[in-house]
């Protein structure tokens, strides 16, 4: 059945246009439809039996057509490469191939002519053989030689035999009339908009592309077709777009999309440009426009917000096809998904059933284990260049019903039964094929025969609407349960696996190999270098093999594509796979819900970060602040300097308790331990210290490193202290109620090592993880299970100034002196996104999804992770903020300025509420 999808636009310019009209499908490939006059057929010319039809002529580069008025006459096409003679037709009858006589028609003698759509009905073309005249007569008379001279040039390069030549004269009478005209400028919709650009260039749609001019103005983009088809001009305004994609058209960088919606599966508009420059320049002034209006967004943000469950995994598909150069209006790159459901023969679909789901893990051509030995067999006994499948899975042979030498295609490779294609995936010898969106969408047409075509016959049984399996009540059963099956819990659990082998790291070089997912060289991104083949035939062979074969889609990732973040208590789809996966990783079942927030408080709390107030401000400290931390009940905050001093401040007297110094060296962080009697500083002096606050004296030293600890962190009778002598240690601590005069015992359990000197670190919340940051601006991800190195991330420019996981620990945020917070997943070790500000951003708190940074110039920043943007700033401080402390029901936050060049330091206390709680 077809299936070519119209955009919203296209559709509305349709909407009034009856079916049996003419369209741009009625042409060859690759013909152009140039222009259209108004004009009578006449019939029986100078005979008694005379008599009109009133229509449109349309002159096209390989054919004349004439589109009657009365649906009930047929449309007749005219093939140039079969007329014999084209000119003026004389009133007296006679013909010549050049006559000057004055006339308003047009005599056209041929050998074959066409017949579409008779009585509005869709079916295979009549065709009429033999010698005869038609004479077609213009309203306007004095076009009448223009158009003969335009047919005749075209008559003569349709009747060129090699093809490449025959392109090239076509392609040089198009840049001729393109070159004669201009943009119309009265078509601006405001007189007063400012004209930016004007090219050339032709709108692509399935099967045809239509030439034309395209112009950009400071509010609206343009395009003007040559033949006025479908309408006069084609007007989006800038203000509506939401995303724009540059695109591959013919393997070359020509194409340029324009989407005005952000879940649309079709575009505004595709436009195809002669010059790279031209689209270059024309993408260039919309995402300038869109920089100040729309948040960008790459594959990784999509994925984060996919992670998150912002996205359902058909938008998220969606959008990487998108990334990947696959639209609806190139069928040779359409949208690939993935088979979903393995059942087609049950009365019932059970989707608790993981027997039911395809093996996302696999290519479809490895899914049969017979097929799949007898493929490898081939594979490895082939020469070099080796390949797997002699198909693709995205061919445009499989998303279209086209006429084929003006008759459909024979019945028996219809798609007409959705168990057999699926049988057909399984076991055929060279059928490999995926799915398109539209089995995952809300448009049953592709499944049913709405038009009652006559496509002929299979097995004796008439081919008619496609044939759904037994648990699908009827096409919009099939669509929602195919839905269904795509939002499933085992989907989302492996849809990450399928996106390796399409998009991913498996989608080529030793990954594929390891996956049985190798396709033909020509079928990847640069696998031929089209500009390398001088022989013009060869080129447009090797071309049209590409294009008819399938293109494996751009690939957006070259690491593992982390797992979706799904429910704490899943279903029992969930497979054995999937539950071994996550026994070997650190991050527990119990940490899976980012959803999972059931403390009101901190949910409303985050929602409102951007409301931040500043209730009350203290100066402390000479020096720079380094570290701080409050009690339980929120009534002392403890704070470290590099003036070398901690300090313990009363919120409830709002005065300084006491000021203790263990060196003459700077403290660089604090923390207290369970209970509130303990106080822990580190030291740039290379030591930790212990402070009593029940008994007011230094209890204990911890000389454990032989350079400065810059960050410490405790959890579970454990210490975790990071140093610039390049370690990360653990140590075994004592019971939190110890008494304070009792002597602290440390065991040294692991160290962890790095390159370079640690600058920070954080523990997830259930310290099976440890997130370092170093002086060389690489971030690295430990097991502290096994104390082995899980990732290694270079991902800032310099010094790691602070690191946190997303309570969840499925992410790790950091940030750094040159302003970038980037977010990195922390099973497969990928940066999934990365912000920047125009200043360095010293401290954070993040709860998953919004970020509280302080930045060097004393703002506080809000940023919304999700939307990639800063949604919010307070000014807190003067200068630099260099700590932030959050309590545990996110509702109250300290920050501190660190002023170098002054004799204090301010502490701020912020609430996300109308007034602080603690």
């Amino acid at each position: 059945m077809a299936i070519i999808k119209k955009s919203r636009k296209q559709q509305h310019a349709s909407a009034g246009v009856r079916w049996g009209g003419f369209s741009l499908l009625l042409l060859n490939l690759e013909e152009y439809y140039s222009e259209q006059h108004r004009a009578n057929h006449i019939l029986h010319k100078g005979s008694h039996h005379e008599r009109k039809i009133r229509g449109s002529l349309k002159i096209c580069s390989k054919s004349a057509i004439f589109e009657p008025d009365a649906i009930s006459q047929p449309i007749i096409k005219i093939p140039l490469r079969d007329c014999i003679k084209t000119g003026k037709h004389r009133e007296n009858g006679a013909n010549r191939h050049f006559t000057k006589a004055k006339s308003g028609s047009i005599s056209l003698i041929f050998s074959q002519v066409y017949f579409i759509k008779e009585h509005n009905v869709v079916a295979p073309y009549k065709i009429e053989r033999g010698k005869m005249e038609y004479v077609f007569e213009l309203d306007v008379s004095e076009k009448v030689e223009d158009v003969v001279e335009t047919l005749l040039q075209l008559h003569r390069a349709s009747c060129i035999d090699k093809l490449d030549d025959q392109t090239a004269m076509i392609t040089a009478i198009l840049q001729s009339r393109l070159a004669r005209t201009s943009f119309d400028k009265n078509r601006f919709q405001n007189i007063s908009e400012k004209l930016h650009m004007e090219c050339k260039a032709e709108m692509v749609t399935p099967l045809v592309t239509n030439a034309g001019h395209v112009c950009i103005t400071d509010t609206n983009l343009y395009f003007q077709p040559l033949n006025g088809y479908p309408k006069p001009v084609v007007q989006i305004t800038l203000q509506d777009v939401r995303r724009i994609y540059k695109r591959r058209h013919a393997l070359m960088p020509l194409g340029l999309e324009v989407f005005c919606r952000e879940d649309d599966l079709c575009s505004d508009i595709y436009l195809k440009f002669y010059e790279p420059q031209d689209r270059d320049d024309l993408y260039f002034y919309i995402a300038t426009y869109l920089e100040h209006h729309v948040a960008g967004h790459t594959a990784e943000s999509y994925m984060l917000q996919w992670q998150r469950g912002l996205l359902s995994n058909y938008q998220y598909l969606l959008h990487l096809n998108n990334l990947a150069d696959r639209s609806c209006n190139d069928l040779s790159q359409y949208p690939v998904f993935p088979w979903i459901i393995h059942d087609y023969s049950s009365s019932e679909l059970d989707m608790s059933n993981p027997g039911n789901f395809r093996d996302l893990s696999k290519p479809v051509g490895a899914l049969n284990k017979e097929r799949l030995e007898r493929l490898l067999t081939r594979y490895q006994e082939m020469p070099e260049p080796k390949f797997m499948y002699g198909s693709h899975y995205s061919s445009p042979g499989y998303y279209m019903l086209c006429l084929q030498n003006e008759r459909f295609d024979n019945a028996d490779r219809m798609f007409n039964s959705i168990a057999e294609t699926w049988k057909n995936s399984l076991d055929g010898a060279t059928d490999f094929k995926e799915l398109i969106p539209e089995f995952y969408g809300d448009d049953v047409s592709f499944l049913v025969n709405s038009l009652k075509l006559d496509l002929g016959k299979r097995q004796g049984q008439m081919v008619d609407d496609v044939e759904l399996p037994p648990w699908a009540s009827s096409p919009e059963d099939f669509l929602q349960k195919s839905k269904d099956a795509l939002e499933s819990n085992y989907v989302s659990e492996h849809l990450h696996e399928w996106i390796d082998l399409i998009f991913g790291y498996k989608q080529k070089g030793s990954g594929a190999v390891g996956a049985h997912n190798v396709f033909h060289p020509l079928t990847y991104e640069g696998g031929v270098d089209l500009n390398s083949i001088q022989d013009p035939d060869e080129k447009v062979a090797m071309l049209t093999q590409i294009l008819e074969f399938g293109q494996t889609p751009k690939q957006l990732f070259v690491t593992p594509h982390p797992r979706r973040i799904t429910p704490k208590f899943k279903s029992l789809s969930q497979t054995s796979s999937y539950n071994a996966s996550m026994a070997d990783s650190p991050v527990s079942p119990g940490e899976e819900s980012f959803e999972d927030l059931t403390e009101e408080s901190k949910t409303l709390a985050w929602n409102n970060i951007t409301k931040l107030q500043l209730h009350e401000h203290y100066k402390i400290h000479k020096e720079a602040v380094t570290g701080i931390t409050v009690s339980r009940n929120g009534s002392s905050v403890f704070t470290t300097s590099q003036d070398s001093t901690l300090k313990m401040f009363s919120k409830e007297s709002k005065m300084l308790q006491r000021s203790i110094s263990f060196s003459n060296m700077a403290s660089s962080s604090c923390l207290l331990l369970p209970g509130d009697a303990t106080v822990i500083t580190s030291s740039w002096d290379n030591n930790v210290y212990f402070y009593s606050t029940a008994f007011g004296r230094w209890q204990d030293t911890l000389m454990g490193h032989d350079d400065a600890v810059g960050k410490i962190c405790w959890h579970d009778n454990r210490l975790y202290s990071a140093s610039w002598d390049s370690t990360v240690k653990v140590w075994s601590g004592v019971p939190a109620e110890m008494p304070g005069t009792k002597r602290h015992h440390f065991d040294l359990l692991a160290e962890l090592e790095h390159d370079v000197s640690v600058e920070t670190i954080s523990l997830n919340p259930a310290s099976t993880l440890l997130v370092s940051g170093t002086k060389e601006g690489t971030v690295n991800i430990w097991d502290l299970t096994t104390a082995t190195l899980m990732h290694q991330i270079p991902c800032h420019s310099g010094i790691v100034c602070d690191t946190a996981f997303s309570p969840d620990s499925h992410h790790v945020l950091s940030t750094e002196a040159d302003g970038c917070l980037n977010v990195i997943d922390v099973q497969t070790g990928m940066l999934i996104s990365s912000m920047t500000s125009d200043e360095p951003q010293r401290c954070l708190v993040w709860d998953g999804n919004s970020i509280l940074s302080g930045s060097q110039s004393g703002e506080l920043l809000v940023w919304n992770l999700l939307g990639a943007k800063i949604s919010e700033r307070t000014q807190g401080h003067t200068c630099a903020v260099t700590c932030i402390w959050m309590n545990e029901q996110c509702s109250s936050i300290i920050s501190q300025e660190g002023k170098t060049d002054k004799l204090f330091l301010e502490i701020a206390v912020l609430s996300a509420f109308s007034s602080p709680e603690y």
